[in-house]
């Protein structure tokens, strides 16, 4: 069974403890843009514009594709720290399993389906020939490492949800050191081109796979994982396939609102459009530094939740919050602060520069006005509360739809910017209000 005699009493609920658990997917996310860096450079010594455009066109594609399976990170979180709680450590294998089940299946649907993905991605975001032609050899590589890619949610969500993120920080690390390795081997030694990126992204997700098989080992010592009546049960796969769709649904409503402020904003002209892409960058930010306590908040709610401890339920949220409002508080601080020296180094085009000067105070209140989406997703994540966000997700993005409506016309890049920042205060509120009920579901 899954190291059961390290989960014989619950430890006490600590700001150390959700320390812990935050501060590794801090530093594991820290790591995410130094291999895009990587990725970028290593193509740019080519002295060609055209690999460059292929990497990131592709990079783009397949990460807009395996984010659609972002869902199965976020369930298999709420639902094994649930599981945990309850010390169902039966229940805890078997989740495993199926995380992996669907994330290799859905990643040899990926394989069989590539042609017409690829050309439908194509069709959306139409490329040059010479860059089109090589992104195509990127991907046509990358895609037979799409069962590791997606089955990692998987095994990163059953970490997360057993509070080892260390495990995770370690995965990612990997996986990172590993790409920028043979991505200097192979294309600066090798001289593969874009080929070699492709191949050190191949290689680097399945022994990212492997090293996540191996760091959850103890599951495979027993013999709950492979309990094919219990994983393979209707009313628990029914369950997980419920939490799931509606995680994908809202997610999916909330890519919807980012990509629409895109669109819009390129009504504006290329400079507007162009400071938007800026003061997202960011949104980013925030969001990959709360994103630990988010975490943390998936985790300990969860399995309090499981435990049938209110308490432990109500402190879990708040104590994670508490630290999600400093983190929000020293990031609207830094962007205050620092904000334009921190757009003067993504952009030597001085109009650009002046148009995301004059819409910085937006970021500015940003992290704040967000605070409260972000933190109350990973409660209720933690909960599998999941119709509550898909239907909460649905109302934001309505009245978002209106706001923009409203204001766009009338105050131009203004209103949509505040159309957007009014999508997270209403999604913020309407959680909010749908709190109560998750918190008395500890106690049935």
């Amino acid at each position: 069974m899954t190291d059961i005699a390290a989960h014989r009493a619950a430890p006490e609920l600590t700001h150390r403890r959700v320390l812990t658990i935050a501060l590794p997917i801090v530093l594991s996310n820290a790591t995410v843009p130094i291999l895009g860096a990587v990725d970028t450079g290593v193509v740019g010594q080519m002295g060609q514009a055209a690999p460059i455009g292929a990497v990131g066109i592709g990079a783009i594609i397949l990460s807009a594709v395996y984010w659609i399976f972002g869902f199965l990170r976020m369930g298999t979180t709420g639902l094994t720290a649930q599981a945990w709680g309850a010390r169902d450590h039966a229940e805890v294998d078997a989740m495993l399993s199926r995380g992996l089940m669907i994330g290799t299946a859905a990643g040899l649907v990926m394989i069989l389906l590539q042609a017409p993905l690829f050309a439908g991605a194509f069709m959306v975001s139409p490329a040059s020939a010479e860059v089109e032609a090589l992104a195509r050899q990127y991907m046509a590589i990358r895609i037979w490492s799409a069962p590791a890619a997606i089955a990692i949610y998987g095994i990163t969500g059953w970490l997360i949800a057993q509070e080892r993120t260390r495990a995770v920080l370690v995965i990612q690390l990997w996986m990172n050191g590993l790409n920028i390795a043979l991505d200097l081997l192979f294309v600066l030694g090798f001289d593969w081109g874009v080929r070699g990126v492709a191949v050190a992204t191949f290689l680097a997700e399945w022994s990212g796979a492997g090293l996540g098989l191996w760091l959850c080992r103890g599951a495979f010592r027993g013999t709950a994982w492979r309990d094919w009546p219990r994983v393979f049960d209707r009313a628990r796969l029914r369950h997980m396939a419920g939490v799931n769709t509606d995680i994908l649904i809202r997610s999916l409503l909330l890519q919807g609102i980012f990509v629409s402020f895109l669109f819009l904003g390129a009504d504006f002209g290329d400079v507007p459009l162009a400071a938007n892409q800026i003061l997202l960058q960011f949104l980013e930010i925030t969001a990959y530094a709360l994103d630990g306590f988010a975490f943390a908040a998936e985790a300990l709610v969860g399995q309090a939740l499981g435990a049938r401890l209110r308490a432990d339920l109500r402190r879990a949220a708040l104590m994670t919050s508490a630290w999600g409002l400093l983190i929000c508080i020293a990031m609207a601080l830094a962007f205050a602060m620092f904000g334009g020296a921190i757009i003067d180094t993504m952009t030597t085009a001085q109009p650009v520069r002046d148009a995301a000067r004059a819409y910085l105070p937006y970021m500015v209140a940003a992290p704040l006005v967000g605070l409260a989406a972000w933190m109350l997703d990973g409660i209720f994540i933690g909960a599998t509360r999941t119709k509550d966000m898909r239907n909460m997700m649905l109302l934001s993005a309505a009245v978002y739809a209106a706001a923009a409506a409203a204001l766009v016309p009338a105050y131009g890049n203004h209103g949509l910017w505040i159309a957007f920042l009014v999508s997270f205060v209403v999604r913020g509120i309407t959680l909010g209000l749908r709190y109560p009920a998750l918190e008395a579901q500890a106690e049935r």
